[in-house]
Parts: structure tokens; C-alpha cells; sequence
């Protein structure tokens, strides 16, 4: 058996196992699959291939003690990783690098996977508001389904190089949107686990009331198992919660609810049709449908206030100095200046609507999760400004960010060859929810499975 790029972390734990291929054939051939369809996309920030092949040596030398062991992965490029270049996606710190490795990545390499790559990423994770795909140190980076269409952000290249059969899996981080965007762009699943799951520990700050870190996978299976490698609590990291992570099958088939979709105003038939499919495939293996809704607030601007006021405050030593108009895109120059001036009063504001909207918790009397479109339609031009294609987007705009929810995005159909995503949304601790309706979608159904022409 020859190592194949779209293997499932399953298949490669079992082929690994009945040495039917290396560690270090598998990362051999990602590494050549980076350096191809990974360039090409503008996936890759730092190759790691010195790295790389020791620990893929090392893991065939040592016997197996888990999944993740000899898997190759990517990280996205604001990881610390000892040694080697962090750039955060931004020309203003291309010559930055740190001593030691990101709690994530720590983990991830006792569990014995293999870094293959740091991936790009929207330069300081988008967080002065960028408006176009090229607010990036690397450029635009491309969906893996078609180079005209961007690869969603600001995870981009770990959501392009997973699709690709770059990488084994990838670790992507989100404020709002920045992992189950590029997952639902290229086709991949993508999981933002709850709030303080997974320890942020060398992670870059944005907004530290709102990060968080999942994996972006092929599969909910693959993100089950990289998440049961990085959650946990981090001394490093007063945040991490304790709270034990259980992704094991609970009680009866989860009730789902349903919020009011707009599918006719925004002009999505090709959603609102595999909406629908994936609703009635769910529906026939036993789940019921309940319709939902969140207390009217505005969530969105709160959100939006609390990430300039922290990213302010977390990059303000950078955008007060010479090498702050290096950013590429001019709107995030813009936006971070402008965030400087985020008043007190406002924070506060919305730190006390934050509190208010605790009372959207109350949606899980109703029922147990909430599935939703990740956005109306597939991924957007790569070359047009994002405030003349995002008015025609939507989804969830509801509390799950602000709340700390957990959310997985799964693949649901595809629009004009390019695929389209949904989300499961859950209360808080519980990700085994999500995993649950996931799963048993993707295993009557082939579209996590599908590959992108020409990978």
C-alpha cells in the first residue's frame, strides 16, 4: 500500500500500524504536495521539512501511543513553534520567531504527529477588519476548488491545505468565523470547540475573550480525534478549562433547532435545496425538528467592538511603530488605527450585552443543538472586494461566537463545482453533540469525500 494524500487519520493509524506504509512516506509525499498544489494556493507560510523527517523518523522508531502518532500535520502560522518563523500572516513581523512551542503544537508533537508546515493565514488574524483576500504576507490565498475563489480566512491555509491533501489535518483559530469560514470555502470540516477547551498558551491574542483553537479535518471522525489530543486544561493558560472532554455517544438523538432562514431574500436556491436534504437525511435516521429562535440583540456589533478593543490593546505596541503600514491590505491599517480609539464606554457596553445575551442559553430548553448554513453560497471572488460580495452571505449572525458555543462545519453540497457548508451548533461542553449529527450525516452521505480536481 503506497501512501495516499486523502487518507482519514483512521486509515492512516490502521496502515501505519500494519506497516503497510511509514511515517516518513507520508510525510515525504506531503511535503512534495505543499511544495506543488500548496504553493500554488498561497497555502504555505513555512515549510518544516528538516523538522518534519525527524519526527517522522522518530515516530517509526518508537512503538504507537495514539492516534495523531507519525501523522503529518499543519498549524496556522500565528502557533509559536521553538525556532522557527511565526509571522502571524503579516509583512510586519516576517523576521519574528520564538523559543518556545505553543501548548498546541506541544501536545500535538508528544502525541507523536509530525509537523510538516506553518500555514498562511490573514495577516494579525483580520482583526482591523480587512476587505480584500490579499491582506496576507503571502498574498491571496485560493480555494482548494478552484483558484478564482478565495480560500476563506483568516485560517485560509489551513482550510485550502487540508482540502488539498496537503496535510494529514491541520489546527486552524477563530474569533468569529475564522475557522468554519475556510473550512465551509474549501469543503473540509472544521470544529471551534468551547470557548477555553483548548489551551491558547503561544497562540497570537486577538481578542482574548473570544479565541479559541479546533482542528480543521476531512472528516468529523479526524476532528475527534485531534481535538481528544489538544483539549485539556494548561497551567500556562488560567483559561483552559477543566471540565472533562467526553465526545462519547449520550441519550436519545439530539432535537434540533431550527432558526428562520432568509434563503429567498439572499437569492440561495442551491443552499436552501441542500439545506433541505441534509435536514431530511437527518430526519430519516431519527432526529426531530423543532423551529427556534434567539432574543432579538445585537450581536454582531458587540462582537465587533470587543474585537477592536482587544486587538487594539494586544497589537498596540505594533501599530504604534514604524513597521505598521507594511500590513498589505489598507482597510486593516485603517481599522487597527481606528480601534485604537474604541472608547471605554463602548467596551463596557458590550461586555453588559454579552452578560444579557446569556439568556439565548435558554434555546437549549427548546432543543439540543441548531444546524444552519455556514454561509448562503460557496466562497467568494478572490479578486473583488469583500463588502461587494459579504451583503449577499449570511448564516448563523446570532450569539454562538459572544457565548462561546461550539460549532462544526461540514460540507453539505456544492454550488457551480465549488461546495457549500452548514453548521451544528451546541451549548457549551458540548461538543459530543455536534460530532454526533455530523457523523451520522457524513456516513450516509459523500461529500466530506470528495476531492478537489486536480489533487
Amino acid at each position: 500500500m503506497s501512501a495516499q494524500p486523502f487518507m482519514s487519520v483512521r486509515e492512516m493509524r490502521a496502515a501505519l500500524d500494519r506497516k503497510q506504509v511509514s511515517s516518513v512516506e507520508l510525510t515525504q509525499m506531503y511535503l512534495g504536495r505543499l511544495k506543488t498544489l500548496g504553493h500554488e494556493h498561497n497555502a504555505v507560510a513555512e515549510m518544516t521539512e528538516s523538522l518534519a523527517m525527524e519526527q517522522a523518523r522518530r515516530a517509526d522508531e518508537t512503538p504507537a501511543h495514539g492516534m495523531l502518532h507519525g501523522i503529518p500535520f499543519g498549524v496556522k502560522d500565528l502557533l509559536a513553534t521553538k525556532g522557527i518563523p511565526t509571522r502571524w500572516g503579516s509583512p510586519g513581523h516576517a523576521d519574528q520567531m520564538f523559543d518556545y512551542d505553543s501548548t498546541v503544537v506541544r501536545k500535538l508533537e508528544d502525541a507523536g504527529a509530525v509537523l510538516l508546515a506553518k500555514l498562511e493565514m490573514i495577516e494579525l488574524a483580520g482583526g482591523g477588519n480587512y476587505n480584500v483576500a490579499n491582506a496576507s504576507r503571502m498574498g491571496p490565498c485560493a480555494s482548494a476548488w478552484d483558484k478564482k475563489l478565495w480560500a476563506g480566512g483568516s485560517s485560509s491555509g489551513s482550510g485550502a491545505a487540508t482540502a488539498l491533501g496537503c496535510v494529514g489535518f491541520s489546527i486552524g483559530t477563530e474569533t468569529a468565523g475564522s475557522i468554519v469560514c475556510p473550512s465551509a470555502f474549501n469543503g473540509a470540516t472544521g470544529f471551534r470547540p468551547t470557548y477555553g477547551r483548548v489551551s491558547r498558551y503561544g497562540a497570537m491574542a486577538l481578542c482574548w475573550t473570544l479565541d479559541r483553537i479546533g482542528p480543521i479535518c476531512r472528516s468529523a471522525d479526524d476532528c475527534a480525534f485531534v481535538l481528544m489530543a489538544i483539549a485539556g486544561p494548561d497551567e500556562h493558560d488560567p483559561t483552559a478549562v477543566r471540565e472533562k472532554l467526553n465526545l462519547k455517544v449520550r441519550g436519545p438523538k439530539p432535537r434540533i433547532g431550527l432558526v428562520k432562514e432568509t434563503f429567498k431574500e439572499s437569492k440561495a436556491e442551491v443552499m436552501e435545496k441542500a439545506y433541505h436534504n441534509l435536514l431530511d437525511t437527518l430526519r430519516k435516521q431519527g432526529y426531530e425538528t423543532v423551529e427556534v429562535a434567539y432574543p432579538a440583540m445585537p450581536y454582531d456589533i458587540a462582537i465587533n467592538i470587543i474585537v477592536d478593543a482587544e486587538g487594539a490593546s494586544a497589537h498596540e505596541n505594533f501599530i504604534r511603530s514604524d513597521r505598521f503600514h507594511q500590513l498589505q491590505d489598507v482597510n486593516q491599517v485603517a481599522g487597527f488605527a481606528a480601534a485604537m480609539q474604541t472608547r471605554a464606554v463602548d467596551y463596557l457596553w458590550a461586555m453588559r450585552l454579552r452578560q444579557e445575551a446569556l439568556k439565548a442559553n435558554a434555546v437549549w430548553e427548546k432543543c439540543d443543538c441548531i444546524i444552519t448554513p455556514t454561509f448562503y453560497h460557496k466562497a467568494v471572488p478572490i479578486d473583488v472586494p469583500f463588502d461587494k460580495t459579504f451583503d449577499n452571505m449570511g448564516g448563523d449572525n446570532g450569539p454562538s461566537n459572544l457565548l462561546g458555543w461550539p460549532a462544526m462545519a461540514f460540507p453539505v453540497g456544492f454550488e457551480d463545482g465549488a461546495p457549500i457548508s452548514c453548521q451544528v451548533l451546541a451549548p457549551c461542553f458540548r461538543e459530543d453533540i455536534c460530532f454526533r449529527v455530523t457523523r451520522d450525516f457524513q456516513r450516509v452521505t459523500d461529500f466530506h469525500s470528495r476531492r478537489p480536481p486536480g489533487a
